[in-house]
């Protein structure tokens, strides 16, 4: 068991220094650079090397191959490195001693207590060392203009036979119904799969997550697939979309050229510049198919994310402990929510706060849907998941393949990773 010191819990040692790189996305990292204020002013002679950078594996996979990693690192974005790989190949640091470690805001519990519930569960990969430590709380879904939808009398399809509709009524008045970043097609599966999952239950994004044989072809996913095809079909997606990236595919959205975009709680902070005063940015779960769903509407993806790790070769592992333990007080996670529109891991960090628009309607989507949360574990198989499963549902989007060419497809490239001895297996318990 870890002994902690009073007031130093993980005996910083000042004479080192601190790298921290961080993911230059979205959230941005003032809640990172605030916190290292606080750091040096509890270790004065502390010299801390702060980098942002977009791209983690162009940045990085160099060091971690050479033993010269930083001290910790916001392992995220599209060119996040593989984190479950890291943690098989033994490059990464069991963080169980901080979650154990007395709480910034309370010495008499724990930073593990003082979290929601499976920011642990998260950060395992088939043990109980936890590999990784993810700081935000993202739920995903349909956003859209409130304004918008009041000014012609619409309302949010709760099922897709009135999602077409509306996107027909859209279409009259001319306003495409949808867009999505189509040059990073893996934000379509973050209303995609909770869709499935409504249709069909939890236990087929279960069997997916197994690579279970023939979990592809189960029909919730070929009704999904079909149902988002007939946005493309049907004219109901912005012309150009598929090679939009996500900065312009929401400046678009924000421009009221299209009523939705898939997308996360990160949004509002990443169009603050182009969205209209009194925009009512809103999100919603995804559209049911209709009444025969397994699940109810208010079903959504929700999850930790933002994952932050210690190298196993770090050189200074005590101060990125302590950085990481500092980072999770209320203080840094309410300033977090501010300056960056999103929830956090800190539990009940929000209470009391006047949230902006959008933050305030995903705390609310997350409050009606109970229980009724999935979070497909996708981090698994990164590769098959963002290159090869995203990359097929972006060309049925496209309308370069159709729905069952995408299901035989993935399958496939599903069926090579389970036979693959060289990737390390996950299963649900």
């Amino acid at each position: 068991m870890t002994e902690y010191a009073a007031g130093n819990p993980f005996r910083v040692r000042e004479s080192e220094g601190l790298e921290v790189v961080v993911f230059d996305g979205g959230l941005g990292d003032r809640y990172v650079l605030d916190t290292e204020e606080r750091y040096r002013a509890a270790h004065p002679a502390a010299r801390i090397t702060h980098t942002a950078v977009e791209d983690i594996q162009a940045a990085l996979r160099h060091r971690f191959d050479q033993g010269n990693p930083p001290d910790l690192l916001d392992n995220t974005g599209p060119g996040s490195l593989p984190t479950a790989a890291l943690a098989a190949a033994g490059q990464l640091t069991d963080l169980r001693p901080l979650l154990e470690a007395p709480a910034p805001d309370d010495p008499h519990r724990t930073v593990g207590e003082t979290l929601i519930p499976g920011v642990a569960a998260k950060g395992r990969f088939g043990g109980d060392e936890v590999w990784a430590l993810n700081y935000a709380y993202t739920a995903f879904g349909v956003w859209y203009s409130q304004r918008l939808l009041d000014k012609h009398g619409w309302t949010y399809p709760k099922t897709w036979s009135e999602m077409l509709a509306l996107c027909a009524e859209a279409k009259k008045e001319g306003i495409t119904g949808w867009t999505y970043p189509g040059a990073y097609p893996y934000y379509l599966q973050w209303t995609l799969y909770p869709f499935i999952a409504k249709i069909g239950g939890v236990d087929v994004l279960k069997a997916i997550d197994n690579l279970e044989p023939n979990a592809w072809k189960h029909p919730a996913v070929r009704q999904a697939f079909e149902a988002y095809h007939e946005l493309t079909a049907r004219g109901y997606v912005l012309p150009g979309t598929p090679e939009l990236d996500h900065v312009r595919s929401q400046a678009a959205w924000a421009r009221g050229e299209a009523l939705f975009i898939p997308n996360g709680t990160w949004v509002e902070k990443e169009t603050e510049d182009v969205t209209p005063e009194g925009f009512g940015m809103t999100v919603a779960p995804p559209t049911g198919l209709d009444d025969g769903d397994a699940l109810p509407f208010g079903t959504v993806w929700a999850q930790v994310g933002e994952a932050y790790v210690i190298p196993r070769a770090a050189r200074h592992p005590q101060g990125a402990f302590e950085l990481l333990r500092l980072m999770l007080s209320r203080r840094t996670a309410r300033d977090f929510a501010l300056h960056s529109s999103s929830l956090t891991t800190v539990r009940g960090a929000l209470e009391g706060m006047d949230l902006p628009s959008g933050l305030a309607s995903a705390d609310a989507m997350l409050a009606a849907a109970g229980g009724n949360i999935v979070a497909p574990r996708t981090d698994w198989y990164q590769t098959l998941n963002r290159e090869v499963i995203a990359g097929l549902i972006g060309e049925m989007m496209a309308d370069r393949i159709k729905p069952a060419e995408a299901i035989e497809r993935i399958q496939r490239a599903a069926d090579d990773t389970a036979r693959d001895p060289e990737v390390t297996k996950y299963r649900h318990p």
